[in-house]
């Protein structure tokens, strides 16, 4: 039995492919879009017609990287639920990463995880595999690049930084005629150390153990000596500090072919913030100065930074209520980080809509070399309705997956996913 057309009338939809924003109908069957207009009134007898004044309509949200519980950690998360909760925060697409109970190193791995994915049914975010860039302990020797790209990976990136710079400009040397997507996490282990905050006066006074911003500059800025030397395409995950921006900043003005993102968290979040020693702000990398969010702020608005990245880390209650220095890094975000990027940036900072979007939707599709999501007549829906208005407490019951590692957690927000066509 096929379910009836639906009818969204006076939707405010943002087509990213023609930069438009305005409210208009939108027709939808079966899973394809069939008619955008203002006023459609030429609709099948059995159309089921909803009001969609005030709703957002916009292509599916794309999530460059986070982690999974499952396999070997499912007390924290199993697949099933991860994908229910970046179905219901609006992500259509997901780019899953190696961790460390289970790093993405061979093509069993991919298999087993592959596999796990195909048995929690469909319709589910189309899900992506970042093979492992290296293997080892210390990613001290190139990982099974071919068995993996056979095996089905859609890209490299380690959980870790990559701090051999030999290893590197071997692995990115051999990948170059792979032509598919490589993501690096730019940090010096031996700057990093065991430190668990931004060096800032508020970490200081905190008493925490500090990483200095030279710890991701250090590493960054021999990072891209090698893929301006090598001349291979890299996207840089994790940017945190302001000094990492005007890198980035630098490296792009000089031609260089890289791509960058930061997490939501670090553009929501600075170290003033840690006063309470909440565990579910320790983050990797740490959140950093209110100068260093302020510059991450802004290189996203300007698209220095191409993407947000959700990055999400599940944890059990366990490893997260500990003191602040011993708990696990890591954030749940699948289901917030859609309404509260709107609240902080849309509503208070007055960024477009369109381009808070596009940092959520194509940006991170073309850091991957994807094709992005459109709203175009004729093609299959792959959309998120959101309602910015819709409030609703954060809780255990309406996050989808057993892992609760949030600092909003108890706390209600506003902007609600009502619907995601995967």
């Amino acid at each position: 039995m096929t379910s009836p057309p639906e009818l969204l009338k006076q939707v405010r939809v943002l087509d990213l492919g023609t930069g438009v924003d305005l409210v208009t109908d939108v027709l939808l069957h079966q899973g394809m879009i069939l008619r955008v207009g203002p006023e459609l009134e030429d609709y099948p007898a059995d159309t089921l017609v909803e009001d969609g004044s005030g709703w957002i309509l916009g292509p599916g949200l794309v999530d460059l990287y986070s982690t999974c519980g499952e396999p070997g950690h499912e007390e924290s998360e199993t697949l099933a639920e991860l994908l229910q909760a970046a179905q219901a925060g609006g992500f259509t697409r997901i780019n899953l990463l190696s961790s460390a109970h289970f790093p993405l190193d061979r093509p069993g791995a991919v298999d087993l995880l592959t596999s796990r994915v195909a048995a929690t049914g469909r319709p589910h975010p189309q899900v992506n595999l970042w093979g492992a860039l290296t293997e080892g302990s210390q990613g001290q020797h190139m990982s099974c690049i071919l068995d993996l790209v056979q095996a089905g990976v859609g890209g490299f990136m380690d959980c870790r930084p990559l701090a051999n710079l030999r290893v590197l400009r071997h692995t990115l040397l051999y990948l170059a005629p792979l032509k598919l997507p490589i993501s690096l996490w730019p940090q010096e282990p031996s700057l990093a150390a065991q430190g668990v905050a931004r060096e800032s006066p508020e970490a200081l006074v905190l008493g925490l153990p500090l990483i200095p911003a030279s710890a991701e500059t250090a590493a960054l800025a021999a990072l891209l000596m090698v893929v301006e030397e090598t001349g291979v395409p890299v996207h840089i995950a994790r940017v945190s500090t302001a000094p990492g921006v005007a890198i980035v900043a630098a490296a792009k003005e000089r031609g260089l072919p890289v791509t960058a993102s930061t997490s939501w968290m670090h553009l929501l979040h600075y170290a003033g913030d840690l006063e309470g020693y909440n565990p579910n702000l320790r983050l990797e990398p740490p959140l950093g100065t209110a100068a260093d969010q302020a510059a991450l702020q802004e290189a996203t608005l300007q698209g220095v930074l191409d993407a947000i990245a959700v990055d999400h880390r599940p944890c059990t209650y366990e490893e997260k209520t500990l003191p602040f220095a011993e708990a696990l890094p890591g954030a749940v975000g699948f289901q917030l980080a859609l309404p509260l990027l709107w609240q902080a940036l849309v509503v208070n900072q007055n960024w477009s809509p369109l381009t808070l979007w596009q940092r959520l939707s194509t940006g991170p599709a073309r850091c991957l070399g994807q094709p992005p999501a459109t709203l175009a007549v004729g093609e299959r829906a792959e959309l998120t309705l959101f309602n910015p208005g819709g409030s609703w407490p954060v809780n255990t019951q309406t996050l989808t997956s057993r892992a609760h590692n949030t600092p909003w957690l108890g706390k209600p927000i506003t902007g609600q996913v009502l619907r995601t066509w995967c």
